[in-house]
């Protein structure tokens, strides 16, 4: 060994028991800074680990470029010091291994080589080193290279934490939007799905936490907790009782407050609810808080210092998915309303063909059987339910005289009971939002045939919601009891309608429409029944 490198070890010995004291005042709770020394010298493995750990670094020492492949894809290493000249892998086939990984590109790479070693230099640049150390080594000038480039790592590793976590936040944004269905809305789902976005589901997912713990109070004033970890790639979600005090947790104005808090922070003194999270066996090294007056979401340990980037992410996604639960009642209120003034307007069309009953309620539901028989999108399984229930609101600018007479009605007559359907469409009128009612109110006395009305279209021309509205309408015309014919039991409906009475045929129906009922028709008889019940119980007197 030279005398340079005895005189060199000496002095480091000789710092040892100064610096020992620092070291050990140094909170346990800093995460070191790891560090890779690769050297097939073991002497060189020596002095830097002598150097290095006393300040209070995490030396990891390994002989080859081998290994030092395994620590770097298994370890989370902070700075990788490389000897050039190794048997086998080199020092700089190594660090361009290092740099062609995405995941390990950030981690900064010094070369060891000697003042004289000109060529190596160039080449280690041109594979991506970050420095240069010349043997012998230089303690103050090790010292102050590895500190600066972990200040550079540092800087980088929030650049990419802040990339990635508006990257994340634009993906989840993008999800919660692209999946909201204001009728389906749940809110717990949509907090179980956030959750698993954001949480720590492997090693080196360092910008998530390991932990979320979500608090609701209830409209009671009490407060449900619940706590999801990861396991493997799958979610545990577990209600946890905790003793906390509302104050700690909640907000208290309707204002939300974010707040983040990393135990290494020396200035950072634990706030109450960090206490009291510890007490409930919840050990917070770090921790992000979103609170409002009745939620809280706290997400806990991600493996990094967390920054306003993190506190930006957790408020961003929890306000998203409290607004879409707002937004879902208003929009189902609002439905709500809507399908509250069509059923209105629909009994108001019935006042003067008083023996119908639930006549509007029970066609509904005929329709959406059909459609949903036929394979309809669930939209208009639904639109076709409510909808269909205007069918003969134009009714309305019939007399009385006309839709109650007993006896047969003359040409007159009849032309006008047929103009219910033009009436019925222009009450409507032609919103987007009632385009199927107004289908239905004009089309669905118009027969497969062409023997119908108003216009005696047939085959397709008729809309869909039409040709099964008109074999709806029908079918419960036929079972109700009317001023001018007796009610028909489903037997004699059934037969009638697949076999025809002379005035009513099978070719008045779309075959797909006809063939649907005939799968399902005792449903229909089902509907039927039921509706009637309620409406015998209503009619009971007090």
């Amino acid at each position: 060994m030279r005398t340079a490198d005895f005189r060199l070890i000496t002095e480091v010995v000789l710092s040892i028991s100064k610096t020992m004291a620092v070291s050990e005042g140094t909170s346990m709770k800093c995460k070191k800074p790891k560090i890779l020394c690769v050297d097939d010298d073991p002497r060189n493995l020596s002095l830097l680990n002598a150097m290095l750990t006393p300040r209070g670094y995490d030396v990891v020492m390994v002989a080859n470029g081998r290994e030092a492949m395994e620590e770097i894809l298994t370890g989370r290493i902070d700075i990788c010091l490389l000897d050039i000249m190794m048997p086998g892998m080199d020092g700089l086939e190594v660090c361009q291994l290092i740099k062609s990984d995405e995941r390990n590109r950030n981690i900064p790479v010094v070369l060891i080589t000697s003042l004289t070693d000109k060529a190596n230099r160039i080449q280690g640049i041109v594979v991506g080193a970050d420095d240069f150390i010349s043997k012998p080594f230089d303690k103050h000038e090790v010292l102050a290279r590895i500190k600066m480039l972990l200040h550079v790592k540092s800087m980088n590793d929030r650049l990419y934490s802040a990339y990635n976590n508006i990257a994340r936040l634009s993906a989840i944004g993008e999800q919660i939007i692209t999946d909201f269905d204001p009728a389906r809305f749940n809110f717990m789902e949509k907090i179980d799905s956030i959750v698993k976005q954001i949480i720590r589901k492997s090693f080196d997912l360092f910008d998530s936490p390991q932990i979320v713990v979500i608090g609701m109070i209830d409209q009671a004033g009490g407060c449900e907790w619940l706590r999801y970890d990861s396991i493997g790639k799958n979610i545990d979600r577990s209600a946890i009782k905790m003793n906390i005090d509302h104050k700690l947790a909640f907000a208290s104005s309707s204002t939300p407050t974010v707040l983040f808090y990393n135990e290494d922070d020396n200035e950072a003194e634990p706030s109450a609810l960090v206490k009291k999270l510890r007490e409930h066996t919840i050990q917070v090294s770090n921790m992000v808080q979103y609170s409002s007056d009745s939620f809280c979401a706290i997400a806990i340990n991600y493996g990094r210092e967390v920054t306003t980037q993190d506190a930006t992410v957790l408020s961003s996604v929890v306000m998203q998915s409290l607004f879409l639960k707002q937004l879902a009642v208003q929009v189902m209120d609002t439905k709500s309303a809507f399908e509250y003034t069509i059923f209105a307007l629909a009994r108001a069309s019935e006042v003067n063909d008083e023996d119908t009953g639930d006549h509007v309620l029970r066609v509904g539901n005929y329709c959406a059987l059909i459609a949903k028989h036929l394979k309809m999108p669930e939209k208009f399984v639904q639109d076709i339910r409510i909808q269909s229930s205007l069918h003969d609101v134009g009714k309305i600018h019939i007399s009385p005289s006309i839709l109650k007479k007993s006896g047969t009605l003359t040409n007159n007559e009849w032309q006008k009971i047929k103009n219910h359907s033009l009436y019925g469409s222009i009450i409507i009128g032609d919103h987007p939002q009632m385009l199927m009612a107004h289908n239905i109110a004009i089309s669905h006395h118009e027969r497969y045939d062409g023997g119908g009305y108003p216009h005696g279209l047939s085959g397709e021309k008729i809309p869909i919601e039409g040709r099964i509205m008109n074999l709806a309408d029908q079918y419960d015309a036929m079972r109700n009891k009317r001023c001018y014919k007796s009610a028909f039991d489903h037997d004699t409906t059934f037969r009638i309608i697949t076999e025809g009475d002379g005035r009513t045929s099978p070719q008045h129906f779309d075959p797909l429409v006809l063939d649907a009922f005939l799968k399902v028709h005792e449903r229909f008889s089902e509907i039927f029944i039921l509706t009637r019940m309620v409406e015998n119980v209503v009619d009971l007197p007090s």
